[in-house]
């Protein structure tokens, strides 16, 4: 006799990228997501939501906006369309839940913003989307109770307010969901876990479309919207608060053949970066802003590969980036890494140790100033595609101490990749930023009108 095998319905789950799989893979009782748009968080959290519904949880998923719960609504019936169509969970399209037969198992999507609307439910997982949004009681009186039976979990969910969106709020303190990563962060107690991640942390997430997002935004929105910064850093914080963001972010043109290139690098086997730079020579070419100069710095393509390539691999990229270039130097890495400089060197692309800092001892802040010097003279310029080092111009601050006084260190130096290899490569003398460096006679860089005795050379420049 031959017995027919029923074979289970499949579920599919999306794979995560690594920001999602962080807070996925957490087992904190409370979790707080600080995100981008457009970065994964309402993909990520619906990863979640699933996991734990398969493993007999009861979740409850609630967001201030029908088109917040859309989202979520759409990634669980995609996953489950098959186990509900093979009769394993019944769906409700009215009361948006999907639950086992039989049992309290069910997963539910809600359009909720305060106490009164969220009430009548309860959940092992309770997840709040546009937590800032949403008035503070609806955790503070009905979300807190409703775990205390099962001694459930909660996440919440959040990008930081903007003015666009104070109209659509129901929060009685704008602030509040801050405050509450704020809480988090300073837990002790394990109880509690931040997570936080920018736009450009999705990799599925368009390149081209992001750069034109970003172009279109004031400073204030990109750090809010983009970065999930929940305040706006003043210049006095910024690293490189002197750079001249009005007039140094340019769209991108074709750099000629004849620009001389430079590249600077961050080693590591998880998150390897180069960053290359042009210097304008004469004539500036079309699509290049008027206003620059010979000798300017234009830094024309970032590369943030990710973990997994062997060094032979980014030096394949890092000659398909320079074809048809000449690429006068490149430089990387602090004084210890003379190892990581040989490797490429024997792969074909020479990085020599940056000046600043070959002779030993801290070079980091030494590093930091040859930059701002140039920026301080709108020198360096930056493509406005270059979307990754842009955010980190907006975000790489000073760290302070406690009694609020501003260190010489960089509050979380190792993770602005890009500012490493900027500080590296403009370290070398080549950049000195009070000399003009040139290889073309003077009167080839800038021809005196009238008397030429009406002219004086000024750090470099002829000035009338």
């Amino acid at each position: 006799m031959v017995t027919e095998t029923k074979q289970a319905p499949v579920v599919h789950l999306r794979p995560p990228h690594p920001k999602q799989a962080d807070f996925i893979d957490s087992k904190s009782k409370r979790i707080i997501i600080r995100a981008g748009r457009r970065g994964g968080k309402t993909v990520g959290v619906a990863i979640k939501a699933l996991v734990a519904f398969l493993s007999g949880k009861r979740v409850l998923y609630a967001a201030p906006t029908s088109e917040q719960t859309d989202a979520f609504w759409f990634e669980i019936t995609i996953a489950l369309s098959e186990a509900i169509n093979a009769g394993a969970y019944i769906l409700n399209k009215t009361e948006r839940y999907i639950e086992k037969p039989g049992t309290k198992n069910r997963i539910r999507a809600k359009t909720a913003w305060d106490a009164d609307s969220l009430r009548g439910d309860w959940a092992d997982l309770l997840v709040f989307d546009e937590w800032q949004l949403s008035n503070e009681d609806a955790w503070e009186v009905v979300g807190a109770p409703m775990l205390m039976d099962n001694n459930g979990d909660v996440v919440f969910i959040y990008t930081p307010p903007s003015l666009r969106s104070a109209g659509v709020s129901k929060a009685h303190d704008p602030r509040h969901a801050a405050k509450m990563f704020r809480k988090a962060l300073d837990d002790t107690t394990g109880l509690w876990e931040a997570f936080h991640f920018t736009s450009m942390d999705n990799p599925h997430i368009s390149r081209e479309g992001l750069a034109a997002a970003i172009g279109d935004m004031s400073r204030a929105s990109y750090l809010q919207e983009i970065l999930a910064e929940d305040d706006e850093l003043s210049a006095s914080h910024l690293v490189y608060g002197v750079w001249n963001e009005s007039l140094c972010k340019i769209p991108r043109f074709e750099i000629p053949s004849t620009w001389p290139i430079y590249s600077g690098h961050d080693f590591g086997s998880a998150n390897p970066a180069g960053l290359f730079l042009a210097r304008a020579r004469l004539p500036i070419p079309p699509g290049a802003p008027p206003h620059m100069r010979y000798n300017d710095v234009v830094s024309f393509r970032e590369y943030l590969p990710g973990k997994g390539l062997s060094t032979q691999l980014n030096v394949d990229a890092f000659k398909e980036i320079t074809l048809g270039k000449t690429v006068k130097a490149s430089a990387g890495g602090n004084h210890n890494e003379d190892g990581s400089r040989g490797d490429y060197s024997k792969t074909g692309w020479r990085i020599q140790e940056p000046t600043i800092g070959a002779e030993g001892g801290p070079s980091i802040k030494r590093q930091v100033d040859r930059v701002i010097a140039i920026m301080e003279a709108n020198k360096y310029f930056v493509f406005e595609d270059n979307v990754f080092e842009l955010a980190e111009l907006a975000s790489c601050a000073w760290k302070f101490d406690k009694d609020g006084n501003k260190t010489n260190e960089i509050d979380g130096e190792a993770r602005y990749h890009l500012s490493a290899c900027r500080r590296y490569i403009l370290s070398l003398g080549v950049f000195t930023p009070e000399i003009e460096q040139s290889d073309q006679p003077l009167s080839a860089v800038i021809q005196p009108r009238g008397n030429p005795s009406r002219y004086i050379h000024k750090h470099g420049r002829v000035i009338a």
